[in-house]
């Protein structure tokens, strides 16, 4: 009696403070005791992993909504990339897919679009953003692809305080819904609420919300009943999204439904089998890639299988549209064409676009004017970079690629050209002929200059001889072939020409004068200077020319793919790459002067740690050997990229202070590269502007090389959804040298 009476007054208590604060409806049953937050969410975060891998794969229909309302806009909004194409005088635009969904675990989602209707024909070129919001387990320790840290993950203690919101329900159907809010301010930790089940610890609902520069976003994703197939899914998800850049302002509102068809969960006898069947093939869950068939775009069958109606406004968004169009069409006026040009040039200048060219191809081509290209290093200054890809495909999955691309520095005055082209005639075993063109670095020689020198130095000017740096003209012709799955044989040839920057002046310090023959027979050599012989003036030319035949070798055990029809399309494998990599230099060949043999062996690595924290590393090691009349050491692995790019950041794997002299002047390399990448690492986030910082890395590189032992770079960056921002500090032969940086634009290429 006296138990009961405890039980009666704590649950009067507890209503009575319901009713006060307006925010809790309870019915605790008698014999259940009240949790708190935290020991709820050790329960939910215990349970969170396994719920995470239950589903092995799924079938569903797919159903999105969207709409967007331009609140704001100026000339700005033309220049961003994903955005689509804005009607004048037109404010709301609309459109709607339905799509066949496959997933399989534990994170491949292949999804084919079989309809769509709608007031804007690019609304979609932000679907790649899009369904990141749509594809999400809400168990994973991370969302939106590694972007955010979830209130599930395991150390989420660390980030994140809990409350208990309300509990309800009723004795064997007892719901808690937990709020949590982030501890520090950041753009990856975000704010909302979660609905859980008791005694299962699973989610019933989830909301959360954030932010980064430009958006700002809403999630809702609704799960499904407890003992369902589909309880550990999501049946119905929406984004409320406000998008804001330099005074334009876009409103989005997302909707979708899914519809599932086919839940297999895990089984683990099973899943041993399957994938000792199919070892690294994943095509099973790349199966939908492969259907090209058009889209259907048909209002009347859009209004059969629609799963939600249109709301009186949506349907007027509609009406107003097929009213526009079909009032432009009957009372389209004749082009002027001269205006025409002229908006298809500035089309081509501020927007990305793709060119059809009929059954030739396609060209995709980024905007010519776009500062979001723009890369700057202490070391290089600022360059530029633009690249167009014309792309074919033929019968039985062949494909024909031809990239060019441009890019100017602007500290060296320099422009570099590249016409990378690929042909891939057997699509099944990665077989494919590569021919690259193009102007490369300019090479230093310090060893044409260093043998002239040892001629007596009172016979030419050296004022006018210039001998530093060589303009290279480069063609490499090569044939690629997947001999077994992850092993790689590359078959090719390569030829440098190799000009002076400026030209060189061979001019004697004295008059010429008639040869007299030396008395000393032994030398042959002139009576002005005895040990000087003529013939030594043939290696010294304005241009050098080589041949190079060229095999290597690349091996990534235990590779993962799939089949696009009869495409093999490698995907990732959790060891490292390891290549090899030799050439030989013949003299003769094309007037090519100079014989060696060069091989190098290179070995990367990208190891992923969860709760976005990754590993890169990279080692490498390279030599020149049986050179002869060897000017030009241009190493495959180990060389100055005119344009840097590094791993995913384009800061790291290169070395970002060194002295481009150094990469041609050693016969013999070692190098070594280290990226450890993780957010919350030295910032804490909280102050007003740490907040933007998604990501901190720490760098080390180095190097050794005859005269460098060793040289090595210490660096630290920060990635941010505008630009990635490193600091150097180098050292050579362990003395410190400079501080240096790098800078590149990623708004929108994320």
């Amino acid at each position: 009696m006296k138990r009961f009476l405890l039980i009666w007054i704590g649950v009067c208590f507890l209503l009575s403070c319901a009713e006060k604060v307006g925010a809790v409806s309870v019915s605790y049953p008698k014999d259940k005791e009240v949790l708190s937050a935290d020991s709820i969410m050790e329960k939910v975060i215990f349970f969170a992993p396994f719920y995470e891998r239950i589903v092995d794969s799924y079938k569903a229909e797919l159903y999105i909504k969207g709409k967007a309302n331009i609140r704001k806009k100026n000339h700005i909004i033309r220049f961003i990339p994903s955005m689509f194409r804005i009607r004048k005088g037109v404010k709301e635009y609309m459109m709607e897919t339905y799509s066949d969904l496959n997933f399989t675990a534990p994170n491949i989602y292949d999804q084919k679009v079989k309809a769509s209707v709608g007031t804007a024909s690019e609304f979609w070129e932000l679907d790649g953003r899009l369904l990141e919001y749509f594809h999400i387990n809400i168990y994973s320790s991370t969302l939106l692809y590694d972007k955010l840290l979830s209130p599930l993950a395991p150390n989420a203690k660390k980030y994140y305080t809990y409350r208990v919101d309300s509990v309800m329900g009723e004795k064997h159907d007892l719901r808690y819904k937990i709020r949590f809010m982030p501890k520090s301010k950041s753009f990856q930790l975000v704010g909302g609420y979660m609905i859980v089940s008791d005694n299962v610890w699973s989610v019933r609902e989830i909301r959360f919300s954030g932010r980064n520069e430009m958006l700002r976003f809403n999630n809702l994703i609704l799960m499904g009943n407890v003992g369902e197939a589909d309880e550990f899914l999501p049946i119905h998800s929406s984004v409320e999204a406000t998008f804001k850049f330099l005074g334009n302002v876009v409103d989005g509102n997302y909707t979708a439904v899914l519809d599932y068809k086919d839940i297999v969960q895990r089984d683990p006898s099973s899943i041993r089998n399957r994938v000792e069947k199919t070892k690294y093939d994943l095509t099973e869950s790349y199966t939908l890639r492969s259907d090209t068939n058009a889209y259907l775009r048909d209002t009347t069958y859009f209004n059969s299988i629609r799963p939600i109606p249109l709301s009186p406004h949506e349907q007027t968004v509609y009406q107003d549209f097929f009213l526009r169009r079909d009032t432009l069409i009957w009372n389209k006026k004749p082009k002027n064409k001269n205006l025409e040009f002229w908006g298809e040039i500035g089309d081509a200048l501020i927007s990305r676009y793709t060119v059809d060219l009929a059954k030739m191809g396609s060209v995709r081509c980024s905007p010519i004017i776009n500062p979001f290209l723009l890369s700057y290093s202490g070391k290089n200054g600022f360059s530029y970079r633009q690249e167009f890809k014309y792309n074919r495909i033929f019968t039985g999955d062949r494909l024909l690629r031809i990239v060019p691309k441009l890019g100017y520095n602007f500290k060296r005055k320099e422009f570099y050209w590249a016409i990378n082209s690929d042909f891939d005639y057997w699509p099944e075993k990665r077989a494919a002929f590569h021919i690259n063109v193009g102007n490369g670095n300019r090479i230093y020689s310090s060893d044409v200059l260093d043998e002239l020198k040892a001629i007596p130095d009172s016979l030419f000017d050296f004022n006018k001889i210039h001998f530093d740096y060589f303009k290279d003209l480069y063609l490499r012709v090569r044939h690629s072939w997947e001999i077994v799955n992850g092993l790689t044989l590359d078959l090719g040839f390569s030829i440098h020409r190799r000009t002076e920057v400026e030209r060189s002046e061979f001019v004697p310090n004295y008059p010429v004068m008639p040869p007299v023959k030396s008395t000393n027979t032994a030398t042959g050599g002139s009576s002005f200077f005895p040990n000087f012989d003529p013939s030594i003036l043939n290696k010294f030319r304005h241009a050098y020319n080589s041949f190079a035949p060229r095999v290597s070798l690349s091996w990534t055990p235990r590779q993962y793919y799939y089949m696009n029809g009869h495409r093999k399309v490698n995907l990732y494998s959790k060891y490292p790459t390891i290549s090899v990599d030799w050439e030989r230099g013949i003299s003769g060949v094309l007037k090519s002067s100079g014989t060696y043999e060069r091989i190098e062996v290179d070995l990367q690595h990208n190891i992923s740690l969860g709760l976005m924290r990754d590993i890169y590393y990279r080692f490498g090691w390279g030599k020149f050997t049986n050179q002869k009349e060897l000017y030009f050491v241009d190493f495959a692995n180990f060389t100055r990229s005119n344009l840097p790019v590094g791993w995913n950041d384009e800061i790291g794997g290169v070395f970002q202070l060194l002295d481009g002299r150094w990469y041609n002047s050693s016969r013999e390399y070692v190098r070594a590269h280290f990226t450890y990448e993780a957010p919350f690492l030295l910032l804490r986030h909280l102050m007003k502007y740490t907040q933007y910082v998604l990501n901190e890395r720490l760098y080390f590189n180095a190097l050794a090389v005859p005269h460098l032992k060793p040289y090595l770079e210490i660096g630290y960056g920060i990635g941010t959804h505008v630009f990635d921002f490193g600091v150097f500090a180098s050292f050579a032969n362990w003395k410190y040298q400079e501080i240096g940086c790098k800078f590149t634009f990623e708004l929108f290429n994320r």
